[in-house]
């Protein structure tokens, strides 16, 4: 009887494996997984906060599918994004994955306290414009709703997600988006959820 229940959930196992594999591929997407730190953020600040950010893309069904996690910062949490800026440059939010601030765009869920995770789905009416301020925190081209330009900047590496806090309201981690290079990876290659 135990050696039947150790193959029926072997098979189960593998069975379930078979199919994220194969719906992860059929959807044509991409996987990214970053840490965030401090030592990332312009200028560099050193803190005890740190965080993971995860996101599956999936450019036929314009959805970016995030999950951030934080801990450890040193002030309440206000809003985390993703901006387009290569590393070592600050730039312009092209799209909210959490705020505590007043009016932020609709949908936006709020930022649990640290240690905190939120998990939501960036599509193209969350893409915001970036055209119209003036470097360094716009003029940077993408249109809001550009959905396909946000993917071409996250896979050439021009992107990070930012958590900013109280005492760190430019940033307390950060983490840059590497594209296709390091972090983003064929779904069904990994899967570190």
């Amino acid at each position: 009887m135990k050696r039947r229940l150790r193959w029926a959930v072997g098979v189960a196992v593998l069975a379930a494996a078979a199919a994220v594999g194969t719906v992860a591929v059929a959807g044509g997407g991409k996987q990214i997984r970053e840490d965030l730190t401090g030592y990332e953020e312009v200028p560099a600040i050193s803190t005890t906060g740190n965080g993971t950010f995860k996101a599956r893309i999936d450019r036929n069904g314009e959805q970016i599918q995030y999950r951030l996690t934080y801990a450890d910062l040193e002030a309440p949490v206000t809003q985390a994004h993703i901006h387009i800026g290569q590393r070592a440059v600050n730039g312009a939010i092209v799209a909210f994955l959490c705020s505590n601030l007043p009016n932020p765009p609709a949908g936006t869920p709020p930022c649990p306290p640290a240690p905190g995770t939120v998990e939501g789905t960036i599509e193209p009416e969350d893409v915001r414009d970036t055209t119209g301020a003036t470097p360094p925190v716009g003029g940077q081209g993408i249109e809001a709703g550009a959905f396909g330009e946000l993917v071409d900047a996250i896979r050439a590496g021009v992107t990070y997600a930012n958590v900013h806090s109280m005492k760190w309201p430019g940033g307390e981690i950060r983490a840059q988006l590497e594209g296709d290079d390091r972090g983003d990876q064929d779904d069904g290659d990994r899967d570190d959820d």
